[in-house]
């Protein structure tokens, strides 16, 4: 018996090749419009997004400090900060003589965007017998990852400001007994000589005043503004003149996570705020860095059109030959630069947790 099969009918590889705007027809140039990232119904992506913004924000701690710069769709994936180099004081004028002219100056600093992202598959089962909305849960749970994660990776950027100061060193009857000057100092005090070297109301005066003299500008009602560890804010709230954020401030103009206020520096808490620790045994014991900031100290790119979204595929699309599970997405960029090390002053400290804390 004969049996007579058209092969051509799996010579399909070029038929629908994926190209820059389109899908395209290899054989006859044809074209097809890209599938939609959803099949939601405009209603539900928009509440899918905003359910996802929501989340992202409440994490973002450092990133609301910084110097928010748009990059505008199709202009490329880096931008880059310009800034005038400070001129000297005048000088003394001699009668009738011509003074010297000075050299203006600028400084380029450029940095490029980087894109993270991750997803989750529900099962038709889950999606159809649990009690909860399963979507709408992975859509909570994404925002909350992707808001921790940029948060971080601004942070880690932070982490390389070069303007640090280091707490004093104290005995058991508050006495001070060494000012150290680098993080093996540190260590070495409260590890060997068993001394307390907290963060302290002289210490945030100490930060306060290196970034006055350093010119560094103020935010809105003339104060600095500080990240610090809740652990750390733990030793600080035990302050005779510590204030907290909700007797001076209305809410519309706290910061997120803003905790209270001490010498002129407003403060709020996140837990991504710096702990190190290593492994060996000479550096046994957290300490952290509670990190304070001039206005404008670092700079965020707010990329148009790849912000943070969610990208929601049905069981019709990417569930398989039985429509097994569907998929909940998130994407987002992002790049952070400091602009001005003299702005950012880097306190570090150990605290009342130093000897049970992990590096974060």
């Amino acid at each position: 018996m004969n049996i007579w099969m058209k092969l051509s009918l799996f010579n399909d590889a070029g038929t629908l090749v994926n190209a820059t705007g389109n899908y395209i027809n290899a054989y006859t140039g044809s074209t097809t419009s890209f599938d939609p990232p959803d099949t939601l119904t405009p209603t539900m992506k928009t509440f899918y997004d905003t359910e996802l913004l929501e989340n992202h924000r409440d994490q973002l701690i450092f990133a609301q400090l910084g110097k928010k710069q748009g990059l505008p769709a199709r202009r490329g994936r880096t931008i880059e900060w310009r800034k005038w180099n400070t001129l000297p004081n005048c000088a003394a004028l001699t009668e009738g003589v011509i003074p010297s002219g000075q050299k203006m100056g600028m400084t380029s600093i450029s940095v490029s965007l980087a894109q993270y992202g991750e997803y989750v598959a529900v099962t038709d089962l889950l999606e159809l017998h649990a009690l909860d909305d399963v979507i709408a849960g992975a859509v909570e749970e994404l925002g909350a990852a992707g808001g921790k994660t940029h948060d971080t990776l601004v942070r880690n950027v932070l982490k390389g400001a070069t303007n640090i100061l280091f707490a004093d060193a104290y005995n058991s009857s508050n006495v001070k007994q060494t000012r150290p000057t680098s993080k093996a100092e540190l260590i070495y005090a409260i590890n060997t000589s068993g001394y307390t070297c907290n963060l302290t109301a002289d210490m945030v005066n100490q930060a306060y005043t290196n970034l006055k003299v350093g010119g560094a500008p103020t935010f809105s009602g003339g104060k600095y503004v500080a990240v610090v560890h809740p652990h750390v804010a733990y030793d600080l709230r035990k302050d005779k003149d510590w204030i907290e954020a909700h007797k001076y401030a209305a809410p519309q103009q706290i910061f997120n996570g803003e905790i209270g206020e001490l010498h002129g520096v407003r403060f709020i808490e996140s837990n991504l705020a710096p702990i190190i620790k290593s492994t060996t045994d000479s550096d046994a014991v957290a300490t952290y860095k509670t990190m304070f900031f001039g206005k404008d100290a670092f700079g965020v790119i707010d990329p148009e059109g790849s912000g943070m979204e969610t990208i929601v595929k049905t069981k019709e699309q990417v569930g398989g030959p039985l429509n097994q599970f569907s998929t909940v997405g998130t994407k987002f960029e992002i790049a952070a630069k400091i602009l001005y090390q003299e702005r950012i002053c880097t306190v570090w400290s150990g605290s009342a947790y130093s000897s049970v804390d992990s590096e974060n």
